[in-house]
C-alpha cells in the first residue's frame, strides 16, 4: 500500500510539473530555432555546422565557470572561495551540477574527499540537530519549572523553535540574495529551501553572476548558513516522518 502511494503520488507530481511546464519548454524551444535561422539569415557568412560547435563552446565554457566579457574572459568559480563552496555542495550531497571537476586527477579526488567528506558531514549534521533538539528539551524544561503548563510548555518551545528556524533559514535569507545576487523574494525562497532540502537543482546558484561584485565572507558565510539549516531541516522532516508513520 505504501508503495502505491509512494508512486501515486510521484506521478500526481510529473502530471502537474508536464502542464506547468511543458508549454513554457515548447515556447522557449520554439524562440531559439527561430533565434538560429534569423541569425543565419541576417550574417551568410555563417555557416550551421561553424555556428553550432561555437555554441557548444559556449555552453561547455560557461558550465566550466568562463564567460567572455568583450575581448576578455572571466575566472573565478575555481579560486579557494569557489573551491570551499563546491566542497561544501559535495559533501552535504547538494550537488547543484554548474560546477565539476575537468582534469581526471580532480575528479578521482573529489570521489576520495566526498567519499570520507559525506559521512563526516552527516555526523556533524547529527550533533548539530541533536544540540538544537537539547536547547529547545531544556528550555521547554525550564518554562515547566516556572509555569505549571507541562505540555503547553513543550509545545510553545517547539512552536518558537520551528518559526526562530523559518525566519533564519527560510523567510530571511532571500531578502540578503536579493541584495546580493538582484534574485526576487520568491526567487531567493525557492533556492533556500532547493538548497537545504539537498535537492540542489542548480537552476540557482549564489556568487555566479560575473556581473556582480561580491564581498570576500559572502559565500562563506552562506556555507555555514547551508550546514545549520541542513540540521534544523532534517529535524523538520524528521517530525514529518513521525507524524505520518
Amino acid at each position: 500500500v505504501l508503495l502505491l502511494v509512494y508512486v501515486g503520488y510521484v506521478g500526481l507530481g510529473a502530471g502537474v510539473l508536464q502542464a506547468l511546464e511543458r508549454p513554457a519548454e515548447v515556447q522557449a524551444a520554439q524562440q531559439l530555432l527561430q533565434q538560429h535561422w534569423e541569425l543565419l539569415a541576417n550574417h551568410t557568412c555563417l555557416r550551421g555546422p561553424a555556428l553550432q560547435r561555437l555554441i557548444e563552446g559556449i555552453i561547455q565554457a560557461y558550465k566550466s565557470g568562463i564567460t567572455l566579457q568583450g575581448n576578455t574572459t572571466s575566472l573565478g568559480r575555481w579560486n579557494f572561495s569557489g573551491s570551499f563552496f563546491f566542497s561544501i555542495s559535495a559533501i552535504t550531497t547538494i550537488g547543484y551540477g554548474n560546477l565539476s571537476p575537468s582534469t581526471a586527477a580532480g575528479r578521482i579526488f573529489c570521489i576520495l574527499f566526498a567519499l570520507f567528506g559525506i559521512p563526516l558531514n552527516l555526523i556533524l549534521m547529527n550533533e548539530i540537530g541533536q544540540l538544537m533538539l537539547l536547547g529547545v528539551q531544556h528550555c521547554a524544561r525550564r518554562l515547566e519549572e516556572v509555569f505549571p503548563w507541562q505540555k503547553k510548555a513543550s509545545l510553545l518551545m517547539k512552536t518558537c523553535a520551528l518559526v526562530t528556524g523559518l525566519l533564519l533559514f527560510l523567510l530571511l535569507p532571500p531578502l540578503l540574495f536579493s541584495d546580493k545576487e538582484g534574485w526576487s523574494y520568491e526567487e531567493g525562497f525557492y533556492y533556500s529551501f532547493i538548497t537545504l532540502s539537498t535537492i540542489g537543482f542548480g537552476d540557482y546558484v549564489i556568487g555566479m553572476n560575473s556581473d556582480r561584485t561580491y564581498p570576500g565572507w559572502y559565500k562563506n558565510v552562506i556555507s555555514l548558513w547551508i550546514l545549520f539549516g541542513m540540521a534544523w531541516l532534517a529535524l523538520v522532516i524528521k517530525f514529518g516522518i513521525n507524524f505520518l508513520e
